[in-house]
């Protein structure tokens, strides 16, 4: 395939799906740099993936495994645990057309970053209404570790809300 048409086809492909990576990026981010180094990073695997990507799964399905895998292996080289994810201007405007900008999604974002990798990953993807199946088959788990796994983290979000 031509290069040039490849590359379009890759922009193109980044601009449409570029919600979905901030979104992931911003749960695992410690700060505006830290997201723009996860972004920038995820965007590299998907550039080196994309010419091999056959479409057997949806293409939204395919972005979040590489970005929740780039992120997760980014904080296992770096042996570091976000503590606090601050809502930065690149992600306002990432959102501008959402109401996310509340006080009450902030404290969602903040309790949702006191949980463990797995625990976020699933937990974004639900909030993004994926299917139980849809989450196993992104994370590589099974859809009865996803329900049980998302019963108990709605339990811990609710209990870290009241405290």
């Amino acid at each position: 395939m031509d290069t040039r048409k490849l590359e379009k086809q890759f922009v193109d492909f980044v601009t449409e799906y570029k919600q979905i990576i901030y979104k992931v990026c911003y749960i695992y981010a410690t700060d505006s740099d830290s997201l723009n180094d996860l972004y920038q990073e995820t965007v590299i695997n998907l550039w080196k993936s994309f010419p091999r990507f056959r479409g057997e799964c949806k293409a939204s399905t395919w972005v979040y495994r590489i970005a929740l895998n780039t992120c997760i292996s980014f904080f296992r080289k770096s042996n570091s645990r976000p503590v606090v994810v601050p809502i930065t201007i690149d992600l306002e405007s990432a959102f501008a057309d959402e109401e996310e900008k509340t006080s009450q999604l902030r404290e969602l974002y903040r309790m949702i970053n006191m949980l463990g990798k797995l625990e976020r990953a699933l937990i974004l993807l639900w909030l993004e209404e994926r299917s139980h199946q849809e989450i196993a088959d992104i994370l590589g788990i099974s859809k009865n570790y996803v329900a049980v796994k998302l019963y108990r983290i709605k339990e811990n979000l609710k209990n870290m809300s009241n405290s």
